[in-house]
């Protein structure tokens, strides 16, 4: 029998960082701790020490093994694409500091893993994260979308993503 792995998802936003901690079992997947860092208004600087300092706490007290996060998906406005980008950096950042691997799904492989559908509502993955982890409500959406992140890898999500394990740069590239 093997030990639990215990999985950080986040849902990277620069106004709202969701994370969600599950722990995966032999047998079944446990709901650990949701919840979402929030940077409030400011400057960009103030705003990702904010994340990346929210995001310390949260890895310090649960002690993660493995790390999931969304990839950042192009929108029509390139400020809010960037302004996204800069925070998945920052919660990226966050992880690797803490020596833990980090997998990044997309979101049609997070839907998809958690509802069977990946164009699913952001209604639907909060339903389905409710029934998976046995949870007494909805969680917030940027919770329920950093649990189905950390659902997606638990369910072996891997083989689609890309993972920093076994990766290094070489000429600026993943190799």
């Amino acid at each position: 029998m093997r030990a639990p792995l215990r999985i950080l998802g986040i849902d990277p936003g620069l106004r709202v960082t969701g994370f969600g901690v599950v722990e995966r079992g032999a047998s079944r997947l446990a709901y650990v701790t949701s919840g979402c860092v929030k940077s409030g208004e400011g400057d960009l600087a103030a705003r990702l020490r904010a994340i990346l300092e929210g995001l310390n706490e949260v890895i310090a007290a649960q002690r993660p093994a493995e790390v999931a996060i969304e990839k950042v998906f192009v929108n029509a406005n390139p400020q809010s694409t960037l302004a996204l980008g800069q925070a998945r950096g920052t919660a990226i950042c966050a992880a690797v500091l803490a020596g833990l691997p980090v997998a990044e799904y997309t979101a049609l492989q997070v839907k998809q893993s958690v509802v069977g559908n990946g164009h699913a509502t952001k209604g639907q993955v909060q339903h389905m994260v409710r029934r998976l982890l046995v949870l007494p409500g909805d969680p917030s959406a940027d919770a329920a979308d950093a649990l189905a992140c950390a659902i997606c890898h638990a369910h072996g999500g891997r083989m689609g993503a890309l993972s920093t394990r076994g990766y290094r740069v070489k000429g600026g590239r993943l190799v």
